[in-house]
């Protein structure tokens, strides 16, 4: 959030006023806005769960109108939906508010590209406890055991929360990655959690058969998506670890989707092997992830994901494409290729031979 101080009505002009070639003087707004920060996730949160974004799109405009229809003291309304003005997700015209562009297709409920379900994972005290940590994170090289609570075993109900909740952001994605790999007769989704990538593959190849694997309690989630879009019949789920499960032989592509960044460069190395061996002649891996550059300080988003797993694995991070092609072909791939998906902040890394 950028908050700017008011010019000067008079008095004399400030140095820098007066010499528009001298240095800027530092400014702490910075500093300011980022231990703050906690303030909009705890803001966007609360005010997705408490529905204002649905409310003001149905015509509750002024904060006595959404106070009444949410249920809420108005006094609170109003300060909680100022705050949203001044962080840019409503607008506010003699009193009444109204959404932005963005608040209006992600986070009115009615909308078919809701986001709003991923507070249920992004925005839950569990994993905004981990960055309470991350001191000690960054002494250890890694969360620390108990940081994660048990969020790499078996069975751990934040992966149907996952699910559910990061879904819809995934949908296009999952699309672009169909579209990006063409046709395809048999394929394996590794951790397939809400099952989109798989599903995605099925809509675009109608005699196409996906084997969807993950924990079996997140597997309900992605068999429940298959029924939805119509493709349950040839989407078969195997419940168990991709590390240990037998895959099977005979596909011609595997997805592995936003999990490689949850292991250390041996551990990747040892899935991708299990890939390679699974795979048809031919065949190939489609890896989809955060990416960043050689610098791995942009582009912003995949720069910035290492954090999240430095609070959330012992030792999980984005990796680069040069790091990619080395584990790939480490596991036997002959050839990779990067491509990017769209305005998507993850690529597509496509491993063959």
């Amino acid at each position: 959030m950028t908050t700017s101080a008011q010019a000067p009505t008079g008095g004399r002009p400030s140095p820098a006023s007066a010499d528009p070639s001298a240095p800027a003087r530092p400014n702490p707004e910075r500093i300011l806005e980022a231990l703050s920060a906690h303030e909009r996730t705890a803001a966007l949160t609360a005010a997705i769960e408490l529905d204002f974004f649905t409310s003001i799109a149905a015509g509750a405009a002024t904060a006595g109108e959404l106070a009444g229809r949410i249920g809420a003291a108005e006094r609170g309304v109003r300060i909680l939906a100022d705050y949203l003005v001044v962080d840019g997700f409503l607008t506010k015209t003699d009193g009444c508010y109204g959404l932005v562009p963005e608040a209006a297709a992600f986070l009115d409920r009615r909308s078919p590209a809701y986001l709003g379900g991923m507070a249920g994972f992004l925005g839950t005290p569990r994993f905004l406890r981990r960055y309470e940590r991350l001191a000690e994170a960054v002494r250890r090289g890694g969360a620390a055991p108990d940081a994660t609570e048990g969020a790499l075993a078996p069975g751990d109900a934040m992966w149907v929360e996952f699910a559910r909740g990061m879904a819809p952001m995934q949908a296009r994605v999952a699309e672009l990655t169909a579209e990006a790999v063409g046709g395809v007769t048999r394929a394996l989704d590794i951790a397939a959690g809400h099952g989109l990538f798989g599903i995605a593959v099925a809509r675009a190849n109608p005699a196409a058969r996906i084997v969807a694997l993950d924990w079996e309690n997140v597997l309900a989630v992605a068999g429940e998506n298959a029924e939805a879009a119509g493709v349950g019949d040839r989407v078969e789920l195997l419940p168990g670890s991709a590390f240990e499960v037998d895959f099977g032989t005979g596909y011609d592509l595997v997805l592995v989707t936003n999990f490689l960044h949850h292991f250390d460069r041996p551990t990747c190395v040892e899935l991708l092997r299990r890939v390679r061996a699974a795979l048809a002649p031919g065949g190939r891996a489609a890896i989809v992830e955060f990416v960043p550059g050689e610098s791995r300080v942009s582009p912003p988003i995949p720069a910035a994901f290492s954090l999240k797993m430095l609070v959330s694995t012992p030792s999980g991070q984005a990796y680069t494409y040069a790091e990619h092609d080395a584990m790939c072909r480490e596991a036997g791939f002959g050839t990779t290729e990067l491509r990017a998906l769209g305005a998507a902040p993850q690529s597509l890394v496509l491993a063959s031979g």
